[in-house]
């Protein structure tokens, strides 16, 4: 009798074919099984034709080694190293004499099963199975021999290999690990040996990536470094070289440290980017937005204390000024006509438009459309479906402009020209993927204005905003100007847009509330959900504070703090913990959460705080102030010293420079009821007769309404 083991990886997409093939099998005597990689039940077959067996069902319990031979192997192996797991089936193919490939992801299983099973005949497909099941496979007795020794020896020069590959990996690991690039002598050995000469590029790459990360990780990021160096300058291959820089900078950041070889890093992907774009616009496109992602790494500007782009900005950005490709995403493509004045037969058309944040208009929308005289339409790019993720894609803006034509330009223009041809002004907030969109293409004489805010200035989007078809850019304060303008000199060349600084829209109106008594000794904070407000600032003020009156306390008003974006983040969430498990049980901080009634839970606030290293206004802190606390404003540390700041956006008074300076101010402006209510009265006929949404109206009037 003829034993046949039939491999199948996938359920055939015909059924009836194998059915027909079993009864055939077993009309010529055979015993057939089936051995099945899925579901089984899939097929349906009757038991009385074939043993049917399933193995490597999803979620099977596997071991680590397993799981680790699983993702080293290619696909089809795969599959038999799920076989040869099963003893049942080991001895299936040991005894049977047809071995089957039902389809092509089976092939090599069968084929190693035959390599251990020399007698047995293997076959890709149920036609050759069934013509061999026929024909007489009798062969000498020498040239079997001479196919088991050939078998076994293939098996053993496989396992040979493997073996040995397994060894040099384990070996190279354990050599290039954090213990010896923690010594000195041993970085040092690994430093010249990653600059050999005649070292392939791949390897030279691969190996100096691992030195890197192992340097970082053991705590010393110069070996890493200097190991970096080493290799870089012996590898020719330009997309090579971007590579490994890139690799070695993304640990650095995963780690949380500002990577040392940034920059070169950055200026890597851009010379790739230059090299390939007369030839290769899409992977110009892709280098580019691989610069810009390192560049814009929130670890660099949002989840740490400092940021290099603060410090110097010009100098941060220059290698995108110096890159050919780069530039252009910037470059000035001008409009055929100006945009048209205002009309005067009808009202104007006025469209805003920003993408999914429309926290700072609803003042501005209500305000025009109760206007008679204008007509206001309100777009989100990102309520469409559709449409969404067109506005979604950086690297995909990058593409078009670099080719200066495309699909995704056409779906884009197609999208937004009739909201072009309607409005008469477009109001585009956030200086993000809805102004790279409306520029993306000559808008016209429809007249174009966007308002960038802050955290823009550090992102890659204002850098594919074609600024010569914007004719007014509005900033919330002079210091963000400042930045924006360092950060974008496109902002002031000769025909760029006309700068504006006019305030946030905000009714002030609604926070002066009647306060209790003892709200003088209650700090609060208005939001201190990320690093950039730096709740711990305010936790050590309240600290000096309690070290002289206990009466002291804070209120956290907002969403808790968000730990989840990087390890930076993680590790200040981490301190950040530790001190409201130390003073929440005294009732020194409590957490009031996040609410829609802000005014509420500002009446209970007699001194409101703002610590922040980076704002570009702080709604929250002129809130508070509207209410009648006390303002205490940390000199925002990123525009500390500058010409422009905390310093010169707030009363002289307001601000101070470190929490010994905060705490003593609260000392004075609390000392007594009758002090704690003038100081507080004051900063509220400042915070009203400055920024309420009824003096500041007036500036978007201008902008708007005024030719």
């Amino acid at each position: 009798m003829t034993t046949v083991l039939i491999v199948a990886t996938a359920a055939p997409k015909q059924p009836a074919v194998l059915v027909e093939a079993l009864e055939r099998f077993r009309s010529k005597g055979a015993t057939v099984t089936l051995a099945c990689f899925f579901d089984s039940e899939e097929l349906g077959i009757d038991p009385a034709l074939a043993e049917i067996r399933t193995f490597a069902i999803p979620g099977e319990k596997r071991d680590a080694r397993f799981r680790k031979a699983l993702g080293r192997a290619p696909a089809n192996r795969k599959i038999w190293l799920h076989a040869r797991r099963s003893t049942w089936l080991r001895q299936q193919y040991r005894r049977a004499d047809l071995l089957v490939a039902l389809d092509a992801r089976a092939v090599h299983t069968v084929w190693e099963m035959a390599q251990r099973n020399t007698r047995a005949g293997a076959y890709y497909g149920l036609v050759p199975a069934q013509k061999a099941l026929a024909a007489d496979r009798s062969e000498s007795v020498g040239k079997r021999l001479e196919r088991q020794f050939a078998a076994a020896a293939g098996i053993g020069a496989r396992g040979a290999r493997s073996a040995a590959e397994q060894t040099i990996r384990t070996t190279f690991q354990k050599a290039t690990g954090q213990r010896v690039m923690s010594n000195p002598a041993g970085a040092w050995l690994w430093t010249r040996a990653v600059a050999a000469p005649r070292v392939p590029d791949r390897l030279r790459s691969k190996l100096a990536v691992r030195l890197h990360d192992s340097a970082v990780r053991a705590g010393r990021p110069a070996a890493g470094t200097r190991a970096a160096s080493a290799a870089v300058h012996r590898i020719n291959s330009l997309a090579t070289r971007a590579d490994m820089l890139t690799k070695a900078a993304k640990t650095e950041l995963t780690l949380g440290h500002q990577p040392s070889g940034l920059h070169d890093a950055i200026r890597a992907q851009l010379a790739l980017a230059d090299d390939l774009l007369p030839r290769d616009t899409k992977k110009a496109a892709a280098a580019v937005s691989m610069a810009w992602s390192l560049s814009s790494n929130r670890v660099l500007h949002f989840d740490r204390l400092t940021s290099p782009m603060s410090t110097d900005p010009g100098a941060f950005v220059a290698p995108f000024r110096e890159s050919t490709a780069a530039r252009k995403l910037s470059q000035p493509r001008g409009r055929l006509t100006p945009a048209a004045p205002a009309p005067t037969d009808r009202p104007l058309r006025l469209l805003v438009t920003t993408l999914i944040n429309d926290n700072f208009l609803s003042e501005i929308l209500e305000r025009y459309r109760a206007m008679p005289n204008v007509e206001v339409r309100f777009l989100d790019l990102y309520e469409d479906e559709v449409t969404r993720p067109l506005a979604l894609s950086g690297s995909t803006v990058m593409e078009h402009l670099l080719a200066g034509d495309s699909s995704y330009g056409a779906k884009v223009e197609e999208w937004l020209r009739p909201h072009l041809d309607w409005a008469d002004t477009i109001f585009v907030d956030w200086c993000q993927a809805t102004a790279a969109l409306f520029t993306l293409h000559d808008p016209g004489s429809t007249r174009i204005i966007v308002r960038l805010h802050s955290f823009e200035a550090f992102n890659f989007w204002p850098h594919l905003v074609d600024f010569s078809r914007v004719d007014d850019v509005v900033f919330v304060s002079d210091h963000l100007r400042d930045l924006s303008t360092a950060v974008l000199p496109q902002l002031t060349d000769t025909g760029g847009p006309r700068l504006w600084v006019i305030d946030n829209a905000m009714d002030l109106q609604r926070y002066p509330r009647s306060k209790p008594a003892d709200a003088r000794f209650n700090l609060g904070m208005v939001g201190f959900s990320s690093v950039a407000k730096d709740p711990r600032w305010t936790i050590e003020v309240l600290r000096k504070l309690r070290e002289r009156d206990e009466r002291y306390r804070l209120t956290l008003i907002g969403s808790n703090f968000n730990d989840r974006t990087s390890k930076p983040a993680k590790d200040y969430g981490k301190l950040l913990k530790q001190d409201l498990a130390e003073l929440e049980p005294l009732g020194a901080v409590r957490r009031y959460g996040q609410t829609d009634d802000v005014p509420a839970a500002l009446q209970e606030v007699g001194v409101i705080v703002s610590s922040s290293v980076r704002e570009s206004f702080h709604c929250g802190l002129v809130e508070g102030a509207a209410s009648g606390a006390v303002p205490v404003v940390r000199d925002w540390p990123f525009f500390a010293g500058k010409p422009h700041g905390a310093r010169t956006l707030f009363p002289a008074d307001w601000v101070v420079e470190s929490p010994a300076e905060a705490a003593e101010r609260i000392f004075a402006a609390t000392a007594t009821e009758e002090q704690w209510r003038e100081t507080g009265q004051a900063a509220a006929e400042h915070a009203l007769k400055t920024w309420d949404w009824s003096v500041t109206q007036s500036g978007f009037d201008r902008l708007l309404l005024d030719d």
